[in-house]
């Protein structure tokens, strides 16, 4: 048996599914749009099965892309959940066939509420269908399954139609990155545009040496410092220079080497440093990696030294 073939054959049944679904796309969609636009509670979004199943995930776009949303199974609805429906909502309701029981049995208390109803099936003169205010036609040519029963090309064209409602929403709110970072805080995206230096940086028991300090003495500092590197300050605390646990190996191969030599002779002169905290952690990462440098030195406007930053700090906390 090729599975290969029988793969590349689903697909192309789904994806030529979508491709009619898209040719098909009417006025009733814009009118969804603007319902839910105009909406000044919640989209509440509920089926069972597996329309139930792509429900909920079209809640979840829908709450993480700035249209407040949440997914009610009607069998809890029938069992005190439907008081969660307030006058201002909307609901949206899944059902391909438009007959499922559980569902049909909550539409005569959710226009009772006279809550505007989206639908979304098959069939129009279903009796979800005939519930709805709006009937978003959900059909197929082809279910992808062999036997043409089990869904999958109907459950793709859902699921699509419901990423589309959620893709028109945000371009009409102007839904930006940032908008979509503070609804994910802790992803990747939220750290990208949210963390900053400030939030980073290490404050706290730095390894600073003077100008005049010595090989000994440095090599105990970047020891005890751990962060690879010490920092070298002028007598008001400027940043002057980094000496690095390379810069000591390469100090040590060097001739006539001494425990005694000057730091400064063997220090890295004007590290790259910045006076901003409030920067970006990310690009504060970019800064590190164009300039090849694991430590980024922190200051004030003046040059004195506030903290620094390591890469593997950044590398830890998910900054890329």
């Amino acid at each position: 048996m090729n599975y290969k073939t029988i793969a590349q054959e689903t697909l192309r049944i789904e994806a030529q599914t979508l491709l009619d679904a898209a040719d098909g796309i009417d006025d009733v969609f814009d009118k969804a749009v603007e319902l839910i636009l105009e909406c000044r509670g919640k989209l509440i979004v509920t089926g069972v099965g597996k329309s139930g199943l792509i429900g909920a995930k079209m809640a979840a776009t829908f709450a993480s892309t700035g249209t407040p949303s949440f997914f009610l199974h009607p069998t809890e609805a029938l069992h005190g959940d439907l008081g969660m429906i307030g006058k201002e909502d909307i609901v949206l309701a899944i059902s391909y066939s438009g007959e499922s029981e559980e569902l049909s049995s909550i539409l005569p208390h959710i226009k009772r509420f006279n809550v505007p109803l989206i639908g979304m099936t098959k069939n129009p003169t279903s009796t979800l269908g005939n519930y709805s205010d709006l009937v978003i036609k959900v059909e197929v040519q082809k279910e992808a399954c062999p036997l043409n029963t089990a869904p999958t090309s109907s459950t793709t064209l859902t699921l699509a139609l419901g990423d589309a409602l959620a893709v028109c929403l945000m371009r009409a709110r102007d839904f930006k990155q940032s908008d979509f970072a503070s609804f994910h805080p802790g992803g990747a995206l939220g750290k990208k545009l949210f963390v900053k230096v400030k939030n980073l940086m290490q404050t706290q028991n730095l390894p600073i040496l003077s100008e005049d300090a010595k090989m000994q003495e440095a090599i105990v500092a970047i020891s005890e410092g751990r962060i690879g590197t010490a920092l070298i300050a002028d007598k008001e605390g400027k940043i002057v220079a980094l000496l690095s646990d390379g810069d000591v190996r390469r100090a040590l191969l060097s001739d006539g080497f001494s425990l005694e030599d000057d730091v400064m002779r063997y220090a890295t002169k004007d590290p790259m440093s910045i006076d901003d905290e409030q920067m970006l952690a990310s690009d504060a990462l970019v800064l590190i990696e164009n300039n090849k440098i694991q430590l980024l030195v922190i200051t004030d406007k003046n040059k004195k030294i506030k903290g620094v930053l390591h890469i593997h700090t950044l590398i830890e906390k998910g900054i890329s």
